[in-house]
Protein backbone atom coordinates (compact mmCIF):
# COMPACT_ATOMS: atom_id res chain seq x y z
CA UNK A 1 0.00 0.00 0.00
CA UNK A 2 2.69 2.74 -1.39
CA UNK A 3 -0.28 5.81 -1.43
CA UNK A 4 -4.08 5.07 -0.35
CA UNK A 5 -6.90 7.69 0.06
CA UNK A 6 -9.98 6.75 2.53
CA UNK A 7 -12.61 8.76 2.41
CA UNK A 8 -16.01 8.35 3.77
CA UNK A 9 -18.58 11.09 3.44
CA UNK A 10 -20.91 11.24 6.33
CA UNK A 11 -20.39 8.32 8.32
CA UNK A 12 -23.46 6.35 8.74
CA UNK A 13 -25.29 5.15 12.06
CA UNK A 14 -23.87 8.26 14.24
CA UNK A 15 -26.32 10.88 15.57
CA UNK A 16 -25.59 13.80 12.55
CA UNK A 17 -22.91 14.27 9.74
CA UNK A 18 -18.96 13.76 9.77
CA UNK A 19 -16.81 12.64 7.32
CA UNK A 20 -13.42 10.93 7.99
CA UNK A 21 -10.43 11.30 5.99
CA UNK A 22 -7.46 9.42 5.67
CA UNK A 23 -4.35 9.38 3.90
CA UNK A 24 -1.64 6.99 3.84
CA UNK A 25 1.89 6.98 2.24
CA UNK A 26 4.54 4.56 2.29
CA UNK A 27 2.81 2.59 4.93
CA UNK A 28 2.64 5.91 7.27
CA UNK A 29 -0.65 7.67 7.80
CA UNK A 30 -0.10 11.59 6.60
CA UNK A 31 -3.27 12.66 7.37
CA UNK A 32 -6.24 11.88 9.96
CA UNK A 33 -9.05 13.75 10.44
CA UNK A 34 -12.62 13.54 11.72
CA UNK A 35 -14.27 16.23 10.12
CA UNK A 36 -17.66 17.72 11.59
CA UNK A 37 -19.54 19.26 8.70
CA UNK A 38 -22.71 20.44 10.84
CA UNK A 39 -23.56 24.17 10.65
CA UNK A 40 -23.12 26.13 13.62
CA UNK A 41 -26.40 25.90 15.73
CA UNK A 42 -25.42 28.85 17.79
CA UNK A 43 -27.62 27.81 21.05
CA UNK A 44 -25.21 29.85 23.36
CA UNK A 45 -25.87 32.78 21.39
CA UNK A 46 -29.55 31.90 21.64
CA UNK A 47 -29.84 32.02 25.37
CA UNK A 48 -28.12 35.25 25.56
CA UNK A 49 -30.14 37.87 27.46
CA UNK A 50 -32.67 35.63 28.36
CA UNK A 51 -34.04 34.92 31.58
CA UNK A 52 -32.25 31.75 33.54
CA UNK A 53 -36.07 29.87 34.03
CA UNK A 54 -36.02 30.01 30.12
CA UNK A 55 -32.53 28.75 29.78
CA UNK A 56 -33.00 24.83 30.38
CA UNK A 57 -35.55 24.70 28.03
CA UNK A 58 -33.92 26.07 25.22
CA UNK A 59 -30.69 24.55 26.12
CA UNK A 60 -32.67 20.87 25.97
CA UNK A 61 -32.74 21.29 22.19
CA UNK A 62 -29.33 20.97 21.58
CA UNK A 63 -30.12 16.99 21.58
CA UNK A 64 -32.94 14.80 21.86
CA UNK A 65 -31.80 11.85 23.36
CA UNK A 66 -29.81 13.83 25.81
CA UNK A 67 -32.34 16.52 26.64
CA UNK A 68 -32.57 15.29 30.21
CA UNK A 69 -29.03 15.80 30.86
CA UNK A 70 -29.22 19.38 29.18
CA UNK A 71 -31.98 20.68 31.24
CA UNK A 72 -30.64 19.04 34.58
CA UNK A 73 -26.81 20.79 34.15
CA UNK A 74 -28.33 23.91 32.87
CA UNK A 75 -29.93 23.70 36.06
CA UNK A 76 -26.83 22.96 38.48
CA UNK A 77 -25.59 25.55 36.98
CA UNK A 78 -28.41 28.31 37.63
CA UNK A 79 -28.35 26.68 41.13
CA UNK A 80 -24.27 26.84 41.50
CA UNK A 81 -24.95 30.95 41.04
CA UNK A 82 -27.83 31.47 43.59
CA UNK A 83 -26.62 29.17 46.10
CA UNK A 84 -29.53 26.59 45.64
CA UNK A 85 -29.13 23.36 47.92
CA UNK A 86 -31.81 20.68 46.82
CA UNK A 87 -33.08 18.16 48.62
CA UNK A 88 -32.50 14.06 48.35
CA UNK A 89 -35.79 13.61 46.49
CA UNK A 90 -34.71 16.25 43.98
CA UNK A 91 -31.51 14.33 43.75
CA UNK A 92 -33.52 10.96 43.20
CA UNK A 93 -35.26 12.21 40.78
CA UNK A 94 -33.02 14.36 38.61
CA UNK A 95 -30.89 10.71 38.40
CA UNK A 96 -34.16 8.93 37.46
CA UNK A 97 -34.55 11.58 34.35
CA UNK A 98 -30.67 11.08 33.47
CA UNK A 99 -30.87 7.39 33.50
CA UNK A 100 -34.09 7.52 31.39
CA UNK A 101 -31.58 9.41 28.82
CA UNK A 102 -29.17 6.22 29.24
CA UNK A 103 -31.46 3.93 28.65
CA UNK A 104 -32.74 5.94 25.48
CA UNK A 105 -29.37 6.21 24.09
CA UNK A 106 -27.45 2.63 24.65
CA UNK A 107 -30.38 1.06 23.48
CA UNK A 108 -30.45 2.89 20.46
CA UNK A 109 -26.68 3.42 19.90
CA UNK A 110 -25.97 -0.69 20.75
CA UNK A 111 -28.60 -2.70 18.88
CA UNK A 112 -29.32 0.54 15.73
CA UNK A 113 -25.78 1.95 15.27
CA UNK A 114 -23.20 -0.80 16.92
CA UNK A 115 -24.44 -4.20 16.11
CA UNK A 116 -24.81 -4.00 12.51
CA UNK A 117 -21.14 -3.47 12.39
CA UNK A 118 -20.31 -6.80 14.06
CA UNK A 119 -23.20 -8.94 12.67
CA UNK A 120 -22.20 -8.40 8.85
CA UNK A 121 -25.09 -5.76 7.83
CA UNK A 122 -24.71 -2.52 7.01
CA UNK A 123 -28.06 -1.42 8.56
CA UNK A 124 -30.41 -2.42 11.29
CA UNK A 125 -33.03 -3.26 8.62
CA UNK A 126 -31.63 -6.91 7.97
CA UNK A 127 -31.15 -7.61 11.91
CA UNK A 128 -35.02 -7.06 11.57
CA UNK A 129 -35.71 -10.08 9.65
CA UNK A 130 -32.30 -11.87 11.06
CA UNK A 131 -32.93 -11.89 14.66
CA UNK A 132 -36.41 -9.80 15.24
CA UNK A 133 -37.02 -11.08 18.97
CA UNK A 134 -33.28 -9.53 19.93
CA UNK A 135 -34.57 -5.60 17.85
CA UNK A 136 -38.30 -5.68 19.22
CA UNK A 137 -36.72 -6.54 23.17
CA UNK A 138 -33.81 -3.48 22.53
CA UNK A 139 -36.70 -1.38 21.27
CA UNK A 140 -38.38 -2.12 24.14
CA UNK A 141 -35.92 -1.26 26.15
CA UNK A 142 -35.70 2.64 24.95
CA UNK A 143 -39.58 2.38 25.21
CA UNK A 144 -38.69 1.92 29.44
CA UNK A 145 -36.35 4.34 29.01
CA UNK A 146 -38.50 6.91 27.11
CA UNK A 147 -41.72 6.41 29.66
CA UNK A 148 -39.21 6.88 32.86
CA UNK A 149 -38.50 9.89 31.21
CA UNK A 150 -41.86 10.92 30.51
CA UNK A 151 -43.22 9.90 34.20
CA UNK A 152 -40.70 11.85 35.59
CA UNK A 153 -39.96 14.81 33.08
CA UNK A 154 -43.34 15.82 31.60
CA UNK A 155 -41.86 14.28 28.46
CA UNK A 156 -40.47 11.91 26.69
CA UNK A 157 -37.52 14.95 25.31
CA UNK A 158 -37.55 18.24 26.28
CA UNK A 159 -38.60 17.87 29.85
CA UNK A 160 -40.60 20.21 31.61
CA UNK A 161 -41.39 19.30 35.37
CA UNK A 162 -37.47 20.02 36.55
CA UNK A 163 -37.10 23.58 37.41
CA UNK A 164 -34.33 25.71 39.68
CA UNK A 165 -34.82 24.29 43.09
CA UNK A 166 -37.35 20.98 42.36
CA UNK A 167 -40.15 19.53 40.77
CA UNK A 168 -43.48 20.70 39.58
CA UNK A 169 -44.86 17.11 39.74
CA UNK A 170 -44.39 13.68 40.65
CA UNK A 171 -45.89 10.60 39.82
CA UNK A 172 -47.74 7.90 42.73
CA UNK A 173 -46.63 5.13 44.49
CA UNK A 174 -48.48 2.90 42.62
CA UNK A 175 -46.62 4.40 38.94
CA UNK A 176 -43.20 4.17 41.13
CA UNK A 177 -43.34 0.72 42.20
CA UNK A 178 -44.93 -0.70 37.76
CA UNK A 179 -41.21 1.46 37.06
CA UNK A 180 -39.76 -0.69 38.94
CA UNK A 181 -41.48 -4.10 37.94
CA UNK A 182 -40.59 -2.93 34.55
CA UNK A 183 -37.10 -2.50 35.35
CA UNK A 184 -36.53 -5.58 37.45
CA UNK A 185 -38.32 -7.52 34.08
CA UNK A 186 -35.96 -5.81 31.62
CA UNK A 187 -32.29 -6.59 33.45
CA UNK A 188 -32.23 -9.92 31.79
CA UNK A 189 -32.20 -9.25 28.32
CA UNK A 190 -29.23 -6.16 28.96
CA UNK A 191 -27.53 -9.07 30.75
CA UNK A 192 -27.84 -10.74 27.55
CA UNK A 193 -26.65 -7.59 25.90
CA UNK A 194 -23.33 -7.70 27.60
CA UNK A 195 -22.80 -11.44 26.75
CA UNK A 196 -23.45 -10.89 22.75
CA UNK A 197 -21.15 -7.87 22.17
CA UNK A 198 -18.51 -9.89 24.72
CA UNK A 199 -18.51 -12.28 21.93
CA UNK A 200 -17.95 -9.46 18.91
CA UNK A 201 -14.33 -9.07 17.68
CA UNK A 202 -12.74 -6.29 17.79
CA UNK A 203 -8.94 -5.15 17.40
CA UNK A 204 -6.42 -4.32 20.22
CA UNK A 205 -6.20 -0.63 20.15
CA UNK A 206 -5.17 1.47 23.57
CA UNK A 207 -6.03 5.02 23.35
CA UNK A 208 -3.36 7.30 24.49
CA UNK A 209 -5.62 9.58 25.32
CA UNK A 210 -6.72 10.39 28.91
CA UNK A 211 -10.04 9.20 30.50
CA UNK A 212 -12.65 11.87 31.86
CA UNK A 213 -15.58 10.94 34.20
CA UNK A 214 -17.72 12.43 37.26
CA UNK A 215 -16.67 11.25 40.75
CA UNK A 216 -17.89 10.66 44.32
CA UNK A 217 -17.00 8.49 46.81
CA UNK A 218 -18.96 5.64 47.29
CA UNK A 219 -21.01 6.28 43.89
CA UNK A 220 -21.43 6.20 40.19
CA UNK A 221 -22.43 9.36 39.95
CA UNK A 222 -24.21 10.64 37.34
CA UNK A 223 -25.85 14.06 38.42
CA UNK A 224 -24.65 14.41 41.88
CA UNK A 225 -21.46 15.22 42.20
CA UNK A 226 -18.83 18.40 41.47
CA UNK A 227 -15.74 16.52 41.22
CA UNK A 228 -14.63 15.39 37.48
CA UNK A 229 -11.28 12.91 37.03
CA UNK A 230 -8.92 12.53 34.68
CA UNK A 231 -8.23 9.06 34.94
CA UNK A 232 -4.46 8.15 33.78
CA UNK A 233 -3.23 11.61 34.37
CA UNK A 234 -4.92 10.72 38.39
CA UNK A 235 -6.15 14.00 39.33
CA UNK A 236 -9.08 15.34 40.17
CA UNK A 237 -10.98 19.50 39.46
CA UNK A 238 -13.89 20.89 40.88
CA UNK A 239 -16.18 21.16 37.79
CA UNK A 240 -16.47 25.49 38.67
CA UNK A 241 -12.88 25.36 37.09
CA UNK A 242 -13.57 23.52 34.44
CA UNK A 243 -12.45 25.91 31.95
CA UNK A 244 -8.77 26.16 33.18
CA UNK A 245 -8.67 22.81 33.02
CA UNK A 246 -9.78 21.87 29.36
CA UNK A 247 -8.62 23.80 26.56
CA UNK A 248 -11.10 24.29 23.78
CA UNK A 249 -9.58 25.25 20.61
CA UNK A 250 -10.43 24.97 16.73
CA UNK A 251 -9.15 23.26 13.78
CA UNK A 252 -9.49 23.73 10.43
CA UNK A 253 -10.97 20.60 9.22
CA UNK A 254 -13.92 20.43 11.66
CA UNK A 255 -16.91 22.74 12.85
CA UNK A 256 -16.68 21.51 16.27
CA UNK A 257 -13.78 22.92 18.59
CA UNK A 258 -11.44 19.78 19.76
CA UNK A 259 -10.25 19.84 23.44
CA UNK A 260 -7.40 18.57 25.67
CA UNK A 261 -6.41 18.71 28.98
CA UNK A 262 -4.72 22.07 30.39
CA UNK A 263 -2.10 20.42 32.18
CA UNK A 264 -1.07 17.53 30.25
CA UNK A 265 -1.80 18.82 26.85
CA UNK A 266 -3.37 15.66 26.30
CA UNK A 267 -6.51 14.85 24.46
CA UNK A 268 -9.26 13.01 25.89
CA UNK A 269 -12.55 10.43 25.85
CA UNK A 270 -14.97 11.21 28.09
CA UNK A 271 -18.14 8.53 27.88
CA UNK A 272 -19.40 4.76 29.58
CA UNK A 273 -16.01 3.29 29.29
CA UNK A 274 -14.74 6.52 31.38
CA UNK A 275 -17.30 5.94 34.61
CA UNK A 276 -16.75 2.35 34.52
CA UNK A 277 -12.83 2.75 34.95
CA UNK A 278 -12.90 6.31 37.44
CA UNK A 279 -16.49 3.96 39.52
CA UNK A 280 -16.18 0.88 38.85
CA UNK A 281 -16.18 -0.39 42.58
CA UNK A 282 -19.44 1.12 42.32
CA UNK A 283 -21.13 -0.57 39.95
CA UNK A 284 -24.09 -2.71 41.30
CA UNK A 285 -23.15 -6.41 42.24
CA UNK A 286 -24.62 -7.72 38.98
CA UNK A 287 -23.32 -5.63 36.28
CA UNK A 288 -19.94 -5.66 37.81
CA UNK A 289 -20.14 -9.36 37.63
CA UNK A 290 -21.35 -9.12 33.62
CA UNK A 291 -18.17 -7.09 33.05
CA UNK A 292 -15.87 -8.80 34.50
CA UNK A 293 -17.22 -12.09 32.61
CA UNK A 294 -16.84 -9.99 29.28
CA UNK A 295 -13.36 -9.41 30.57
CA UNK A 296 -14.10 -5.73 31.12
CA UNK A 297 -12.02 -4.53 34.21
CA UNK A 298 -10.12 -1.55 34.86
CA UNK A 299 -7.86 -0.45 33.57
CA UNK A 300 -9.38 -1.24 30.60
CA UNK A 301 -8.48 1.63 27.09
CA UNK A 302 -9.91 -0.30 24.65
CA UNK A 303 -12.16 2.41 22.93
CA UNK A 304 -14.01 -0.43 21.40
CA UNK A 305 -14.82 -1.99 25.06
CA UNK A 306 -16.87 1.31 25.43
CA UNK A 307 -19.89 -0.68 23.53
CA UNK A 308 -19.55 -3.45 26.58
CA UNK A 309 -19.60 -0.57 29.16
CA UNK A 310 -22.88 1.15 27.56
CA UNK A 311 -24.13 -2.80 27.94
CA UNK A 312 -23.06 -2.81 31.54
CA UNK A 313 -24.70 0.51 32.51
CA UNK A 314 -27.91 -0.78 31.40
CA UNK A 315 -27.44 -3.89 33.78
CA UNK A 316 -25.99 -0.94 36.71
CA UNK A 317 -29.29 1.42 35.85
CA UNK A 318 -31.87 -0.36 35.55
CA UNK A 319 -30.98 -1.89 38.91
CA UNK A 320 -30.29 1.75 40.05
CA UNK A 321 -33.90 2.88 38.74
CA UNK A 322 -35.78 -0.05 40.18
CA UNK A 323 -34.30 0.72 44.06
CA UNK A 324 -34.98 4.47 43.78
CA UNK A 325 -38.65 4.04 42.44
CA UNK A 326 -39.41 1.38 45.01
CA UNK A 327 -37.37 4.07 47.67
CA UNK A 328 -39.69 7.00 46.36
CA UNK A 329 -42.57 4.68 46.53
CA UNK A 330 -42.22 4.07 49.82
CA UNK A 331 -41.28 7.53 50.61
CA UNK A 332 -37.82 7.08 52.15
CA UNK A 333 -37.03 10.42 51.57
CA UNK A 334 -37.16 12.81 54.33
CA UNK A 335 -38.02 15.79 52.21
CA UNK A 336 -40.40 16.55 48.94
CA UNK A 337 -39.28 17.60 45.49
CA UNK A 338 -41.34 21.06 45.53
CA UNK A 339 -39.34 23.89 44.60
CA UNK A 340 -37.13 25.36 47.17
CA UNK A 341 -37.11 29.00 47.95
CA UNK A 342 -34.14 31.29 46.52
CA UNK A 343 -32.77 34.59 45.45
CA UNK A 344 -31.78 35.52 42.31
CA UNK A 345 -28.65 36.99 42.00
CA UNK A 346 -25.45 37.77 39.62
CA UNK A 347 -22.88 35.33 38.84
CA UNK A 348 -21.00 32.35 36.90
CA UNK A 349 -21.67 28.94 37.56
CA UNK A 350 -20.87 25.81 35.79
CA UNK A 351 -23.57 22.63 35.72
CA UNK A 352 -22.31 19.38 35.01
CA UNK A 353 -23.63 15.95 34.77
CA UNK A 354 -23.31 12.85 32.95
CA UNK A 355 -24.83 12.25 29.80
CA UNK A 356 -25.05 9.08 28.18
CA UNK A 357 -22.30 9.77 25.83
CA UNK A 358 -19.71 11.46 28.52
CA UNK A 359 -19.04 14.18 30.76
CA UNK A 360 -21.34 17.48 29.77
CA UNK A 361 -20.45 21.38 31.21
CA UNK A 362 -22.52 24.26 31.00
CA UNK A 363 -20.93 27.34 32.04
CA UNK A 364 -23.44 30.11 32.27
CA UNK A 365 -22.54 33.91 33.94
CA UNK A 366 -25.46 35.74 35.23
CA UNK A 367 -26.74 39.64 35.43
CA UNK A 368 -28.29 40.48 38.95
CA UNK A 369 -31.50 40.33 37.06
CA UNK A 370 -30.99 36.55 36.43
CA UNK A 371 -30.77 36.92 32.69
CA UNK A 372 -27.41 35.49 30.76
CA UNK A 373 -24.45 37.34 29.84
CA UNK A 374 -22.79 34.66 28.19
CA UNK A 375 -23.04 31.14 28.05
CA UNK A 376 -21.11 28.17 26.97
CA UNK A 377 -21.33 24.59 26.48
CA UNK A 378 -18.95 21.30 26.33
CA UNK A 379 -20.48 18.61 24.96
CA UNK A 380 -19.44 14.96 25.19
CA UNK A 381 -18.55 14.58 21.08
CA UNK A 382 -16.99 17.88 21.10
CA UNK A 383 -14.67 16.93 24.16
CA UNK A 384 -13.43 13.02 22.49
CA UNK A 385 -13.28 14.28 18.58
CA UNK A 386 -9.21 15.50 19.39
CA UNK A 387 -9.02 11.89 21.21
CA UNK A 388 -10.85 9.49 18.39
CA UNK A 389 -8.83 11.12 15.34
CA UNK A 390 -5.79 9.71 17.58
CA UNK A 391 -7.63 6.54 18.03
CA UNK A 392 -8.31 6.29 14.58
CA UNK A 393 -4.37 7.15 13.51
CA UNK A 394 -2.83 4.40 15.67
CA UNK A 395 -5.88 1.71 14.32
CA UNK A 396 -4.75 2.22 10.70
CA UNK A 397 -1.42 2.59 11.24
CA UNK A 398 -1.32 -1.04 13.68
CA UNK A 399 -3.70 -2.57 10.45
CA UNK A 400 -1.05 -1.07 7.80
CA UNK A 401 1.73 -2.94 9.80
CA UNK A 402 -0.55 -5.66 10.11
CA UNK A 403 -1.30 -6.09 5.86
CA UNK A 404 -4.79 -5.28 5.81
CA UNK A 405 -6.00 -3.20 2.69
CA UNK A 406 -7.64 0.07 2.53
CA UNK A 407 -11.54 -1.57 2.71
CA UNK A 408 -10.56 -3.00 5.59
CA UNK A 409 -9.07 -0.49 7.14
CA UNK A 410 -11.81 2.06 5.90
CA UNK A 411 -14.54 -0.56 7.95
CA UNK A 412 -12.70 -0.76 11.44
CA UNK A 413 -11.95 2.90 11.40
CA UNK A 414 -15.88 3.51 10.80
CA UNK A 415 -16.83 0.82 13.76
CA UNK A 416 -14.34 2.73 15.36
CA UNK A 417 -16.29 5.92 15.29
CA UNK A 418 -19.20 4.44 16.18
CA UNK A 419 -17.60 3.06 19.13
CA UNK A 420 -17.40 6.10 20.71
CA UNK A 421 -21.37 7.21 19.98
CA UNK A 422 -20.90 10.59 19.06
CA UNK A 423 -23.46 13.03 18.43
CA UNK A 424 -21.99 15.15 15.98
CA UNK A 425 -25.06 17.86 15.62
CA UNK A 426 -24.42 17.96 19.64
CA UNK A 427 -20.66 18.95 18.93
CA UNK A 428 -21.57 22.64 17.12
CA UNK A 429 -24.24 23.37 19.47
Amino acid sequence: MATASITVDHVARVEGHGDIRLTIEDGQVTTCEMSVVEPARLFESMVRGRSFEEVPYIASRVCGICSSSHVVTDIRAIESIFGVEVTDRTDALRELLVYGSFLQNHATHLFVFAAPDFLGHQSVFPLAETNPELLERALGLKALGNELCTLVGGRSIHPITAVVGGFTHEIDAAEYRRLADAMDEARGFALQAVDLFRDFDTIDVQTEGDLLAMVQPGSYPVCTSDTARFVRANYEFDCQNVEEEIEEYPQASSAAFLARARRTGKPYLTAALARVNASWNSLCQEARYAAAKAGLRPPEYNPFANNIAQAVELVDVLDRCAALCRRLAADEFADTSEPVAFTVRGGKGVGFTEAPRGALFHLLELNDEGRVERASIMTPTAQNIANLEADMRQLAEKMIAGGYDADLIRLEVEKLVRAYDPCLSCSVH
